[in-house]
């Protein structure tokens, strides 16, 4: 499945796996899409924390069970440091918790290994444009969980108060601050007071900054 499917041109892709056959596998099939960059090998946690934190990744290919700890952990940990990667669990593990606690982290989507090869790249490149992917056998039951859980925003959103994360997230979708406050049932000064408060917080001298940034968190609505 080819095509342009990512925000800003072609991704560099992670595989992370312990099993070189499952590396060597993906990256076969990621080599001929036209929207990798290039395909770069982890088979530990630590190796994919370090490249993430080095390389230029747009997307993470992530196992949950690696030799020297849990994947999900190291998702938390990659994107704590790197908002803007987006990372898809690739895994033979269907339990429910771990899914949760998968999207929690800040994965971006779930897929099992015994999936299709094509909806695996595939999945990856919609994560990698921004979306949301739970893979066949994955239940929607576990939206239904995460509906009641929060889910943990990285640094520095996680700073925010519900009420900041939702008038950014209608900035981050080209509101003027006249249509939050009609939205909203507040004031227009109110708008400008909380935008303000949210600028400090994520560190942005204006609005379109924080627009960016909210984008690459996905944190849109």
């Amino acid at each position: 499945m080819t095509g342009e499917g990512t925000r800003g041109g072609p991704v560099r892709v992670l595989i992370v796996d312990d099993h070189p056959v499952v590396r060597r596998g993906l990256r076969t099939m990621l080599e001929g899409e036209t929207w990798v960059d290039g395909v770069l090998e982890a088979a530990t946690c630590a190796e994919a924390i370090g490249i993430a934190s080095t390389e230029s990744v747009g997307v993470v290919a992530m196992d949950v069970a690696l030799p020297d700890g849990d994947g999900v952990e190291a998702t938390r940990r990659i994107v704590q440091g790197r908002p803007e990667i987006r990372v898809l669990m690739v895994t033979m593990t269907d339990d429910e918790d771990v899914v949760g606690r998968a999207l929690r982290a800040g994965a971006r989507g779930y897929v099992l290994k015994d999936t299709d090869p094509d909806v695996i790249v595939d999945a990856l490149r919609t994560v990698a444009g921004g979306g949301l992917v739970l893979g066949p056998r994955v239940g929607p039951q576990v939206l239904t969980s995460l509906r009641r859980q929060p889910v943990e925003l990285p640094p520095p959103f996680d700073r925010l108060t519900p009420r900041e994360r939702d008038i950014l997230r209608r900035l981050a979708g080209g509101d003027t601050n006249a249509r939050i406050a009609r939205h909203f049932g507040l004031s227009e000064k109110t708008v400008r007071n909380q935008l303000s408060a949210v600028f400090a917080k994520l560190g942005v001298a204006d609005r379109v900054q924080a627009a960016l940034l909210a984008r690459d968190a996905g944190l849109t609505g």
